[in-house]
């Protein structure tokens, strides 16, 4: 089985305009809100991909109850922990010259409910189930979290950690099947300034000891890298129009989830991570299996000697 967990989801507001001045009085061209956080964002490509999750965190309110009812409708299953407070509204605003976010406010999330899910973990997932941990950890959550959470999942489950800042340094120490950071992320974990190719393989590496099996970063409009222990491979952006970056990172990671849930190689793995990424970057909304299929024809992957 495969399981999402988004700890703090949230209703995302999209808006397109053609140019936004602050404190003035901005016409809206287009509009839409959709169930987002990262882990549901995973669970939802998969779902386009005919392979079924999942989706686990927090939420309450009429907030919480719009995302229930979306994913049910989606056709994914959804064990959330209930919270009297809302569930957070993301904003995200795209113009003709640049993409905005405003991250709304987490609702507070009680030591009892935290409990609630770790023990909902340790008594549902099992030997061999795949375990995606993405995105941002509420304040009123200890930065220890996903440690928790791997210790109660067990040993057996290939865990996938998306994150970043204290929780992942915690975390990625628990030995986790794969990470995926971005050039940047990578640096801000050593506190170095990493640019080169070598410096990405060497660094990962780094990662790969402190107990990340596998590594991808992402390289924007340059492509991205997959480095293990012992080998080292860059993937090509397939060529495409850019229409918004948002879920591609989540794309890649189910990417990379749907291969290997068809027990494919992990380099095969990762060629359907960069043809979903890329195919979400080029997409409005999420990719689908169609279009994914149209990125996979013209992916490369290069082994680094």
């Amino acid at each position: 089985m495969i399981y999402t967990l988004t700890l703090n989801p949230a209703i995302d507001y999209y808006i397109d305009m053609n140019n936004f001045e602050e404190g003035e009085l901005n016409k809206v061209n287009n509009a839409y809100t959709l169930a987002g956080g990262k882990g549901i964002n995973v669970s939802k490509v998969l779902k386009n991909f005919n392979i079924d999750s999942a989706a686990l965190g927090f939420c309450g309110g009429f907030t919480g109850d719009y995302i229930k009812k979306h994913l049910k409708e989606y056709g994914i299953k959804e064990s959330f922990i209930y919270l009297e407070e809302d569930t957070r509204i993301n904003i995200k605003l795209k113009t003709d010259k640049t993409e905005s976010e405003i991250a709304g406010k987490a609702p507070n999330i009680s030591k009892e409910k935290v409990n609630e899910l770790l023990e909902f973990i340790k008594n549902n997932i099992k030997e061999n189930d795949i375990l995606v941990l993405s995105g941002s950890v509420p304040s009123s959550i200890e930065n220890s979290i996903y440690k928790e959470i791997i210790n109660k999942a067990g040993k057996n489950v290939k865990v996938i950690l998306d994150a970043r800042d204290e929780a992942f340094k915690i975390g990625v120490k628990e030995k986790v099947f794969l990470t995926k950071p971005n050039k940047k992320e990578l640096g801000e974990y050593f506190n170095k300034n990493i640019e080169t190719t070598e410096d990405i393989v060497k660094y990962a590496r780094e990662l790969i000891k402190d107990g990340s099996e596998n590594v991808i970063v992402s390289l924007g409009k340059e492509g991205s890298m997959l480095i293990t222990k012992d080998e080292a491979y860059i993937g090509n952006a397939p060529d495409g129009k850019l229409i918004s970056s948002v879920g591609a990172g989540d794309s890649m990671v189910a990417g990379i989830v749907y291969g290997i849930s068809k027990n494919l190689s992990l380099i095969e793995s990762y060629k359907y991570a960069i043809a979903s990424g890329s195919s979400t970057a080029c997409s409005e909304g999420l990719t689908t299996f169609e279009n994914m299929k149209k990125f996979l024809e013209n992916t490369e992957i290069k082994k680094i000697n």
